[in-house]
């Protein structure tokens, strides 16, 4: 599922052209900011994989998913928020990859939800490719049908 995530979110935007930006609704995200928030997510979960596995039981600290995508990307280019990702995500893919199973059983200790290990966290983003994908998927139509 993860490796099949850049090939999405770049032809989501490519389809999207100059619906890229406007949101459905004042309180809902626009393509661009559904693919700037998986490209965070993937920032973040970058620095938590690699805690898990250097560090006994590190603090995950929690984010503003809103807050950042509200004030980090505001005027991003998407080619920009894809070429991170798709540096990223397959460094993150190897790494789960190569790890052994006592290395994807090691945990972090996430603010809000507790023990996490490597293994579940990275399951969880593969989840979270599918459900935000679906999201900018649902944003374009939404914006087209304005």
């Amino acid at each position: 599922m993860q490796e099949r995530t850049a090939s999405r979110l770049r032809a989501i935007v490519d389809r999207a052209g100059p619906d890229l930006r406007p949101r459905p609704e004042p309180s809902e995200w626009s393509v661009l900011q559904c693919l700037a928030h998986i490209v965070d997510a993937e920032i973040v979960m970058s620095g938590r994989y690699r805690f898990v596995l250097a560090q006994d039981e590190p603090p995950l600290v929690g984010y503003d998913q809103d807050l950042w995508v509200d004030t980090l990307h505001v005027e991003d280019d998407p080619g920009d928020l894809l070429r991170v990702f798709e540096a990223l995500r397959p460094a993150n893919v190897s790494l789960w990859r190569t790890a052994t199973a006592e290395q994807r059983a090691r945990v972090g200790m996430h603010a809000e939800r507790g023990p996490e290990s490597f293994d579940l966290a990275f399951r969880m983003l593969a989840g979270h490719d599918r459900f935000h994908v679906a999201q900018a998927e649902r944003a374009l139509a939404a914006v087209r049908e304005m």
